[in-house]
């Protein structure tokens, strides 16, 4: 995975496919030719983009879920972020699956979309995960639809990485909310292959869910605390965590990095409007890298960056969850 920088742009990606893939889970794949092609060809896992659904209109009402129906019936104006779950660069193009959850307006028009139509992407924008350098363990931790960018992650680093090894965490409130396609079937509480979408990478998973209904009972975050317990062959400073999940989750997995002094990436949501920076709507408080001023050492003061161009992706010691403001 290349780390140069990539030229983001307004390009028009051709839809191969939507369809469907759980209650409220649906799967687009799309292709980009062209200036398209070679701008996402390099797409990082984390990076995201914006898509527009201005000009898209509403399915039949009985396609709707009742509880939408009230709230789609105004207008969507701006631009919708997502992150890609896989890009595959290929001579003269470049295809990407969106796996996105039908929550309000803009999702519920997306699923309009049918192949062959088109679709209005700026992209790719913000920075992605950072490719580990002198580690051999990565620990990658998910939680309901932060799923995307850490499968995109999984994909690249067996390939980039190959002396790292990669345990995947994944949760959700129960096993209807985990946004895989097919059926996982029984899944223990153990790490093993019991993810395909992991497996066929390589990757051992564990899986937990709030009621219990697959793998581990409870949150993933004290699956990954279990983990650590059960397994004493690690090592902190050749181990990095990447997240991706509820602010709620990433707290709790930076709490269980910074513990264990681990090297922690998570990326980071916020409502975004533009995506590149002018409406200055998604800013997270973080810690300065450096005292902001001579003679503030030690200071608790903070500053605020912007998710959509200092992330989404931060490293975790240096944000200020809201349990610690």
């Amino acid at each position: 995975m290349s780390h140069a920088a990539t030229q983001k742009g307004v390009f028009t990606a051709t839809v191969l496919s939507n369809r469907q893939i759980g209650e409220c889970f649906w799967r687009m794949d799309l292709e980009f030719t062209g200036d398209g092609a070679r701008a996402f060809a390099g797409f990082r896992p984390g990076q995201f983009l914006q898509i527009d659904v201005s000009q898209l209109g509403l399915p039949s009402e009985d396609r709707i879920p009742p509880h939408l129906r009230d709230a789609c019936k105004r207008n969507v104006i701006l631009r919708r972020p997502f992150s890609f779950a896989d890009v595959t660069a290929e001579p003269n193009r470049t295809t990407a699956e969106l796996l996105y959850c039908v929550l309000g307006p803009a999702s519920v028009r997306l699923t309009t979309l049918a192949g062959g139509d088109s679709a209005s992407i700026i992209g790719p924008l913000g920075n992605g995960f950072s490719l580990p350098t002198g580690k051999r363990l990565a620990l990658l931790v998910a939680g309901g639809m932060g799923l995307p960018p850490i499968r995109c992650l999984a994909k690249h680093l067996p390939v980039d990485c190959p002396e790292v090894e990669t345990i995947a965490f994944v949760g959700a409130r129960s096993v209807d909310g985990l946004p895989f396609e097919g059926d996982l079937g029984e899944i223990p509480a153990e790490v093993g292959p019991f993810i395909p979408a992991f497996a066929k990478l390589g990757i051992a998973s564990a899986v937990a869910t709030d009621d219990g209904s697959a793998g581990y009972w409870g949150f993933v975050t004290d699956r990954l605390t279990r983990w650590f317990d059960e397994r004493k062959d690690w090592s902190a400073p050749e181990t990095v965590i990447y997240a991706c999940g509820p602010e709620p989750m990433l707290a709790a997995v930076s709490r269980i990095a910074q513990e264990r002094d681990i090297d922690c990436q998570v990326s980071m949501e916020r409502r975004m409007a533009c995506g590149v920076g002018l409406c200055q709507s998604c800013a997270v408080e973080c810690r300065p890298a450096a005292p902001l001023r001579v003679g503030m050492e030690g200071s608790q003061e903070t500053v605020y960056k912007l998710c959509c161009q200092d992330g989404p992706v931060f490293d975790a010691r240096t944000v200020v969850f809201g349990e610690n403001k």
